[in-house]
């Protein structure tokens, strides 16, 4: 078992040096012959034509280092025998040579390999994705004389056939075929952070890793930039793994990470200390080369003049800046303050046992809609609002919304969002009201806040556990829920809101764009059909109600109330 950590990463960032666990056990005569074949291809796109050997950095020539490196050979040292590692997880900014280095990557493995008539995929999210390292990878061997008597280039088929042995490599787009009738002994998969967006992807991941134990010098190559969204499905599962590995708290695994970006607190400073063009190069690794500050920089200003939204997506991908919550300048002010409100101790049992009163706000649509619900409680002595949310949603939405299914299957592991039928999660969500009034928590008036439309089945199943009359309050939406939204930002500015950091609710209020309706401000979604934020509306729902001040129906309003009380002295 090796320890593939790098707990020192952040320090060997700031040296300039890559991000990758010290004395790695690798075999040297493996290791340095294939840099040596890395460092003669030539970059064919530069004019020129220059050799790897003289233009690609240390970094990348360390990575591949570790990847040919940590084998284990037969006796003659003829045969690749197995494998130290067989993942390999690289995220690092565009406009480093992510797409050079992996169609090298690729080559290097082809003129490596021992294996006859071997397979060998570039696969992307989508053909066109894929097929810029094959073409990246045709014009190496285009550029060398030597390469183009080794190689055959078909370009009407994408593929690269190697003359002396049989062995191809093929660009393959990310699907649930890409494994169909091949075992390949590697596979460099691009841009997993587009695949996070797809709900089959964990599947066909499955697939690949699957189909290159096969072959015991098998091996697959991850090489992403950081998510323009807020990470998502497959992606978010091999980046916090990747993370565990290189923090150290998960041991024992075959992948290796290299990851370029700053710590996340960091990152999510108030500050943002990320911002600042002199801490740029940690991210960077090929500054100097491919790229350079002085070019980053007028886009990097013209971003954060545009918007908060094109600012993000602008860090993310240059910068590697993880988007926790997405922010456009139409957002919702509340958000920006969003991140520093968690109290990850916080569940349903502790807000009941920490408050003195508490609300619930319900809010759903149609079966390709959540169902949200909200619990509000006011804590005793501070008086600090306590939040506390989660969703419901039929098994359908992830047939109707097949571009959020995986993202909605995330929150569903995080234990934030359960699919089940309608009559079921309208039962759940009134148990949880008859939880709070059990408790003795459920005001006698406005306990339980809701939307008006398409909510009888709501109602009935409240009435069932005897909450109904004056504890029930159909609430106007639209701009009548403005004061929530108002109310909501000041508390969250001024810290006297807690929540419990979920995800759902991060992606929730991220995906809110304010308009502007008459004297009020009206929540909508961002990006129709697929942002939703019903989890937010049943919030503010909660929040109109909390801001009327409630009294439990389970306490005395005062002790002048209190039957046990007595103005005459014993």
């Amino acid at each position: 078992m090796i320890d593939l950590s790098c707990k020192n990463w952040f320090e060997k960032l700031k040296d300039g040096r890559p991000p990758l666990p010290d004395n790695l056990p690798l075999d040297r005569d493996e290791a340095s012959a294939a840099v040596t074949i890395f460092e003669k291809l030539r970059l064919p796109d530069v004019p020129g034509q220059p050799l790897l050997r003289d233009v690609a950095g240390q970094w990348a020539k360390d990575f591949v280092a570790a990847i040919f490196g940590l084998v284990e050979m037969n006796e003659d040292r003829t045969l690749v025998v197995g494998r130290k590692v067989r993942k390999y997880f690289q995220v690092v900014p565009k406009k480093n040579g992510k797409t050079t280095n992996s169609a090298a990557i690729m080559l290097t493995a082809l003129l490596r390999n021992r294996r006859p008539n071997a397979d060998f995929l570039l696969v992307g999210p989508t053909q066109a994705t894929a097929e810029l390292a094959y073409d990246q990878a045709s014009g190496m061997i285009a550029a060398d004389p030597w390469l183009r008597k080794r190689f055959h280039s078909r370009g009407h088929l994408k593929t690269i056939e190697d003359r002396k042995n049989g062995s191809k490599l093929r660009v393959r787009s990310f699907d649930n075929k890409v494994m169909t009738g091949v075992k390949p002994v590697a596979v460099l998969v691009d841009e997993l952070h587009e695949l996070g967006k797809i709900p089959y992807a964990q599947k066909v991941m499955a697939q690949i890793e699957g189909g290159i134990i096969a072959n015991p010098e098998g091996f697959v190559v991850i090489i992403t930039t950081q998510s323009d969204e807020p990470p998502a499905g497959v992606f978010k599962d091999e980046l916090e793994h990747a993370r565990t590995v290189r923090d150290g708290t998960f041991i024992g695994g075959e992948s290796l990470p290299m990851i370029y970006e700053f710590p996340l607190d960091m990152q999510a400073a108030d500050n943002k200390p990320w911002q600042d063009p002199a801490v740029w190069p940690m991210v960077l690794p090929n500054i100097g080369r491919s790229i350079t500050i002085e070019r980053l920089l007028p886009k990097f200003r013209e971003a954060r003049e545009k918007s908060v939204e094109a600012f993000s997506i602008w860090a993310s991908q240059h910068l590697n800046v993880q988007i926790g919550t997405a922010i456009t300048g139409e957002g919702w002010r509340g958000a920006e303050y969003w991140p520093r409100c968690v109290d990850r101790s916080l569940t349903l049992e502790s807000l009941i046992e920490r408050s003195e009163v508490a609300v619930l706000g319900a809010d759903g649509g149609g079966l390709d809609d959540l169902f949200g619900a909200c619990v509000i409680g006011r804590e005793k002595v501070t008086r600090r609002w306590l939040l506390w949310c989660r969703a419901f949603a039929h098994p359908k939405v992830l047939d109707v919304r097949k571009d959020i299914a995986s993202r909605l299957r995330d929150f569903e592991g995080e234990g934030t969002l359960a699919f089940c039928e309608v009559s079921e999660y309208i039962a759940r969500i009134a148990e949880i009201a008859a939880q709070l009034r059990d408790a003795g928590l459920l005001p006698e008036n406005n306990a339980v806040g809701f939307d008006p439309n398409n909510i009888a089945a709501f109602v009935d199943a409240l009435a069932l556990r005897k909450i109904d009359g004056a504890m029930l309050r159909r609430l106007r939406q639209g701009p009548a829920l403005s004061p929530a939204l108002w109310g909501l930002e000041h508390k969250l500015s001024d810290g006297t809101i807690s929540h419990d950091g979920s995800a759902l609710m991060a992606w929730s209020v991220g995906n809110v764009k304010i308009e502007v309706r008459g004297n009020g401000n009206m929540a909508t979604k961002q990006a129709a059909g697929r942002a939703k934020i019903d989890p937010v509306i049943a919030m503010l729902c909660a929040a109109i109600l909390m801001s009327w001040n409630p009294l439990a129906a389970g306490v005395a309003s005062s002790p002048w109330d209190d039957p046990t009380f007595s103005l005459v002295a014993a």
